[in-house]
């Protein structure tokens, strides 16, 4: 007989208003979702190939405005019959005009030129420390070994 209050007991439980609220509620579950990010942006056109000097290890490219492309990043050009390569910006600039060491690919002039903007993260910037940062070397029980 004492089993059957301790059973009617637990099978309340459910429907006791304190315990009624651990299931998440559907305005809740999207709270609890992960945010989600952003579509990556599509690639810009900066320009096209100006020229490409006899030994094809870089090209100038023509820009279309001002140039914004930072020093190390990554374009790509698109020519006709579905050629493309890859080009590493150089940073070296006059005027209009731009330099980019060739990584892969073919290149003609004319082939168009793209940059997609990748934010760098701030967590990721490294410093380069100064010699007055960095700890001495105590110099006075030096072990030489010979």
């Amino acid at each position: 007989m004492k089993s059957i209050p301790a059973i009617l007991l637990i099978a309340s439980i459910p429907f006791c208003p304190c315990c009624a609220d651990l299931k998440p509620k559907k305005a809740d579950a999207k709270k609890e979702e992960t945010p989600k990010a952003k579509p990556p942006e599509a690639p810009k056109l900066v320009g096209k190939i100006a020229s490409i000097p006899a030994d094809k290890r870089f090209v100038l490219i023509q820009s279309y405005g001002k140039w914004e492309v930072d020093t190390g990043s990554i374009l790509t050009t698109r020519g006709t019959d579905d050629r493309s390569a890859n080009l590493l910006a150089t940073g070296e600039s006059l005027g209009e005009f731009a330099a980019a060491d060739i990584q892969s690919g073919k290149v003609e002039v004319g082939d168009a030129v793209y940059s997609r903007h990748l934010p760098k993260p701030a967590s990721l910037s490294i410093t380069p420390e100064s010699s007055e940062n960095q700890p001495k070397a105590d110099s006075g029980n030096v072990q030489k070994n010979n």
